[in-house]
């Protein structure tokens, strides 16, 4: 490998706590995602920067592995002169395009509503987008895809893995089974697969947890010696742990199974149901691991999913 990689830990406001960015130093200098829009996270950045004798005006390039605004944010601290590079459907999110932002609200308000989402409840999906204070009002300047050679990154290789997020790319370098691999897989924590509208008004959902479960199979079947993640520890022993992520996802998948066989519910009853104290403060989450198991569900045509009184409500077979 001609690249250093040098890891940096920075402070985010959110739950999941630290995020992990990456500079690779080689031919060209690359910064590997870019935090959340605080000066605290920031001012850490530049410390850590200096430390290993560099300079905020020495990075060269930043490639991001999705758009969520904990691995963005700082976009906005750069030189508009830097290069921002990522996966095409990065666009609409770090640019806050308004037009995709009408369709996001569109979009979660009729399908909450299918979903069960009481009418009280309907407070809460103002703050999905609550999280985007933190994210960056930016543009990609290369766009890049499965297969995409970055300049001066020539020997490393992007690889698509949708489902925490559909812009979801991973940085793998074949000849050191290394991949840098954003929030794909985390050592400590499950990565939530998460709800978003589609790109393009009309067009149907992506099922990101079927979508999450194939790129978690992808990363087992690469020869993966480490990958630096987004958020705490590398993971070496990578087929093992995708292994017991993919076997307790099935056993989340089978308590909705044992749940609907009681009685059909609407998703939001499920969701209540799984997580009693905490889908009221996180409603967004909560539904994405909800819908999640039940569209897994539905793939193994275990359960069925009716239109009734205004609503979706899911039956065993």
């Amino acid at each position: 490998m001609k690249e250093q990689i040098h890891k940096f830990t920075l402070p985010t406001p959110f739950a999941v706590g630290d995020v992990n960015v990456y500079v690779l130093k080689g031919e060209s200098i690359t910064l590997i995602d870019a935090g959340v829009k605080t000066e605290e996270a920031w001012n850490s950045f530049t410390k850590q920067l200096n430390e290993i004798g560099l300079h905020v005006e020495d990075i060269d390039q930043v490639l991001l592995t999705h758009h969520h605004p904990d691995h963005v944010g700082m976009l906005d601290y750069f030189s508009p002169d830097t290069p921002v590079i990522g996966h095409w459907r990065n666009e609409p999110w770090i640019s806050k395009d308004p037009n995709f932002f009408d369709q996001y609200d569109r979009f979660f308000t009729e399908f909450f509503t299918q979903l069960g989402v009481d009418e009280r409840f309907r407070k809460y999906l103002k703050g999905l987008r609550h999280s985007m204070k933190y994210s960056c009002e930016r543009s990609l300047n290369n766009q890049v895809q499965e297969g995409s050679v970055i300049k001066g990154l020539e020997d490393w290789g992007i690889i698509e893995v949708p489902g925490h997020a559909q812009s979801h790319i991973a940085l793998y370098h074949q000849q050191s089974e290394t991949l840098i691999g954003g929030d794909v897989l985390l050592k400590h924590i499950s990565s939530n697969p998460l709800i978003e509208p589609p790109y393009h008004e009309g067009e149907k959902r992506k099922k990101s947890m079927l979508q999450y479960n194939t790129s978690l199979r992808r990363l087992s079947e690469l020869p993966i010696s480490c990958i630096y993640t987004g958020h705490g520890d590398e993971v070496k022993e990578v087929s093992k742990l995708v292994s017991e992520r993919l076997t307790k996802q099935r056993e989340r998948a089978e308590k909705v199974y044992q749940l609907l066989k009681n009685k059909p519910m609407s998703a939001f009853d499920v969701c209540k149901f799984l997580f009693p104290s905490v889908y009221e403060k996180e409603l967004g989450l909560t539904m994405s691991e909800t819908v999640g198991q039940l569209d897994y569900l539905e793939s193994l045509r275990q359960i069925s999913c009716q239109y009734e009184s205004d609503r979706f409500i899911y039956h065993t077979h």
